[in-house]
């Protein structure tokens, strides 16, 4: 029963090894293509494939083939993912916590306000070059194609998404009859023109993060399940490098090591006194 760990772990990683497989060439497939947003997701899934290959592979090696430097190197990178793993799920929550949803008087759909949301997330999509690559992939993906074609009835009694509400038309508060109030500054960057519309708002630009944000809680939520299971994986692993080093040892399980006893040195110092006391009296 001790090789249950062993083979448990062997059996996992061989699966998961098995599993990089399909990423990796879908990172491979990617990089053949031209569309931007799927570069866009190049670098990390190829990352993610050769970081799990790896793993393992060192992890099927050391359980099944009992190589106890190959199991260590497993167990380390293991914890490695399991801290970043929680930090990434602490961060997400962090980060994701704050929306700007604001309710549309008379509309079924929601506008997103890019002040409500976090630093960080305001800092990484006004990043020019970032914000480049988002904007291709949204003009790509036709987003806007249908909501372009609405009629006012429409915009009464269809919702949006967060990005089509965002890019696809101006504010609702946009008044563009005569007048001298001031007015939302996306009211003056929305363009009828489809490739344009109001691609460089910052209701764009918030609907986006609103996206995101919606996003990044449901796989922070899959990341808490994620790291559970790891840790239990970690444990198991543990127990799988222990049977390992026994048993490359020379010694099988249970055996006693001890052939003999060394005494400590002041033990020959103190039966020497002994003696000579005796002979003494």
């Amino acid at each position: 029963m001790y090789r249950f760990s062993n083979t448990v772990i062997g059996f996992l990683n061989l699966f998961t090894l098995l599993a990089s497989i399909p990423i990796i060439g879908a990172g491979l497939w990617m990089a053949r293509s031209s569309t931007t947003c799927e570069k866009f997701l190049q670098t990390p899934l190829l990352f993610l494939g050769f970081i799990i290959l790896i793993v393992s592979l060192a992890g099927f090696i050391g359980a099944c083939f009992h190589v106890a430097w190959a199991l260590w190197l497993y167990l380390f990178v293991m914890l490695f993912l399991i801290g970043a793993l929680m930090g990434l799920t602490v961060f997400g929550f962090v980060v994701t916590s704050q929306g700007g949803v604001v309710d549309v008087p008379g509309k079924v759909y929601k506008e997103y306000h890019l002040d409500n949301y976090s630093t960080w997330l305001k800092k990484r999509i006004k990043d020019p070059q970032y914000w480049i690559t988002i904007r291709a992939c949204i003009l790509g993906s036709k987003t806007c194609a249908t909501v372009i074609t609405w009629s006012p009835y429409d915009y009464l009694t269809k919702d949006l998404t967060p990005i089509q509400s965002g890019c696809c038309k101006p504010p609702t508060a946009c008044n563009y009859g005569l007048t001298t109030l001031s007015q939302d500054p996306d009211c003056y960057r929305w363009n009828n023109d489809p490739n344009l519309l109001c691609y460089e708002c910052d209701s764009c630009k918030a609907g986006v993060l609103e996206d995101v944000r919606r996003d990044w809680q449901k796989i922070s939520v899959l990341n808490i399940v994620m790291l559970l299971f790891l840790i239990g994986i970690y444990s198991i692993g543990c127990c799988a490098f222990q049977n390992t080093k026994r048993a490359v040892s020379d010694y099988p399980h249970g055996q006693n090591r001890m052939s003999k006893v060394r005494p400590r040195w002041d033990f020959y110092w103190w039966r020497w006194w002994h003696d000579r006391r005796r002979q003494l009296y």
